[in-house]
């Protein structure tokens, strides 16, 4: 085996195993002790992170993150790649951020030269539009890691009715939207579903008070599709094309649609009453996309907002 396949296959077995000898990768390889701690050192130099202790029960390990082994790329591969990760850029804030531009910095520095040509060319042809927010979201990576690990948070939430306050959740996921970040989570003062703005929490450290997380491995991202409502009313509205295209940007609202041949649609479902105030400034904001039908509650609710709207012209 050449000294380069062999030490390919070498990062990926120290990957695989995390913790090892140098007799044993020696005894699997066929070289002697002395090859393997040379390639282990070249690896080291090269980033693996790898830590030796001493003793009869020492050896080595990879500590910190893993660094994966090389992946063959096309050129059309890796230029998607780079546009996927260059496509986050819009946002102010990201779970991962660091490690995207580090990634992207790796794509772009090694690749042949004209491929980054093409690259470059290509950056004023083609584009990802995500509205621009200026407030950012400083706990997405720890929101994140809570819904993966089911831990509880201790948040504070500056939510646009209340103010500021202290609230325990257990985040079920993150998603963007819009330019927004939004957490869906169990809130423990509400004890409901809620769906967070992530630029509103302005911190978040894990719960040191023993409150038991519960199991919620079978949430998906849509509030609509956890919370369980106590009063309902029945919602029925009439969209044009272009108001269907634009309930379809909504995460949460689309699986309410029915969409017909020519493009237009209905919605027709059942909505929390408490849902109302909501769905007022929503719809105001289709203008003469939608067409209202039910409920008259909700049709009150929106002549009344636009009377007050009318008060300042």
């Amino acid at each position: 085996m050449s000294k380069s396949k062999r030490q390919i296959e070498l990062m990926m077995t120290v990957n695989r195993k995390r913790r090892f000898k140098v007799q044993e990768l020696a005894d699997e390889f066929g070289v002697s002790k002395r090859t393997i701690l040379r390639d282990l050192q070249e690896l080291s130099e090269l980033g693996v992170p790898l830590y030796s202790e001493v003793g009869p029960h020492g050896g080595y390990q990879v500590v910190r993150e893993r660094v994966l082994p090389p992946i063959a790329f096309t050129e059309g591969e890796a230029v998607a790649m780079f546009f996927a990760v260059h496509a986050l850029r819009h946002y102010s804030s990201l779970p991962f951020e660091a490690e995207s531009a580090s990634a992207l910095s790796k794509f772009y520095l090694h690749m042949p030269g004209d491929v980054r040509d093409r690259i470059d060319s290509m950056k004023d042809r083609v584009d990802f539009i995500t509205p621009t927010r200026r407030g950012d979201a400083p706990c997405l990576s720890v929101l994140l890691d809570s819904a993966i690990h089911r831990k509880v948070l201790d948040i504070k939430y500056n939510s646009k009715g209340e103010g500021m306050s202290n609230r325990l959740i257990q985040p079920v996921c993150i998603y963007a939207s819009n330019g927004f970040w939004y957490c869906t989570a169990y809130c423990f003062l509400r004890h409901g579903f809620r769906v967070f703005r992530c630029d509103r929490i302005r911190e978040a450290v894990y719960d040191t008070t023993g409150v038991e997380p519960l199991d919620l491995g079978d949430i998906r991202l849509s509030r609509r599709e956890v919370a369980k409502p106590r009063e309902l009313i029945h919602l029925r509205a009439k969209l044009s094309r272009t108001g269907v295209q634009r309930c379809e940007a909504e995460l949460w609202l689309a699986p309410m649609l029915v969409v017909d041949e020519d493009g237009s649609g209905v919605i027709d479902t059942d909505v929390p009453r408490s849902d109302i105030p909501f769905f007022t400034e929503f719809f105001i904001a289709l203008g003469n996309e939608v067409i209202l039908q039910e409920p008259a509650e909700l049709k009150d609710s929106i002549r009344t907002r636009l009377s007050e709207l009318l008060a300042y012209y």
